[in-house]
């Protein structure tokens, strides 16, 4: 009972650890910048797009990381108590209809990180095996990991720019 209860918690870390990095990519592409401006050249836009990853990975990762790990298990907890291994194959509908719910509350931006967190996590469930804590605290090094590099970029492209100021006198 505590390696499946310990599994599940790996499991939805790891999840949470993907999703939050797949969502402030895609965030970042699709919103490259928060007043709304809108880029006029390719430069200007993938420029926005590698600023705001970064910001996307420091607000949203921490929040999808704690609620949406919680509700997702909340509703996987639900959907199973509400079918009771009778209809096992609607399981999957129901749990998918309270990540929905859950992640309504921030309208369509967290909608779609519930979205994209509760097909991750069923890939992790396809997958069969079980999930140590030792791969949930490696999974956590992948949104960090994304954040340095585009840190990294930004402080280069910086760096390019104004490297005389870089100099030490």
């Amino acid at each position: 009972m505590n390696d499946t209860i310990s599994s599940l918690i790996s499991r939805k870390i790891i999840s949470a650890s993907i999703a939050g990095s797949v969502f402030a990519i895609l965030c970042g592409f699709v919103f490259p910048s928060f007043v709304g401006e809108d880029a006029d050249t390719m430069r200007e836009y993938m420029w926005g797009v590698v600023s705001m990853i970064p910001v996307y990975l420091m607000y949203s990762f921490p929040i999808i990381l704690v609620y949406a790990t919680v509700t997702s298990i909340i509703s996987d907890f639900l959907a199973g108590l509400i079918l009771r291994g009778k209809l096992k194959k609607l399981e999957i509908y129901v749990s998918a209809i309270f990540h929905l719910l859950f992640g309504s509350i921030l309208l369509w931006v967290s909608l779609l990180a519930s979205i994209i967190y509760f097909v991750v996590d069923r890939f992790w469930v396809k997958k069969k095996g079980s999930h140590k804590w030792s791969q949930a605290l490696l999974s956590l090094a992948l949104p960090l990991l994304l954040w340095i590099i585009f840190m990294g970029i930004i402080w280069f492209a910086d760096f390019s720019k104004n490297w005389t100021e870089y100099l030490v006198n």
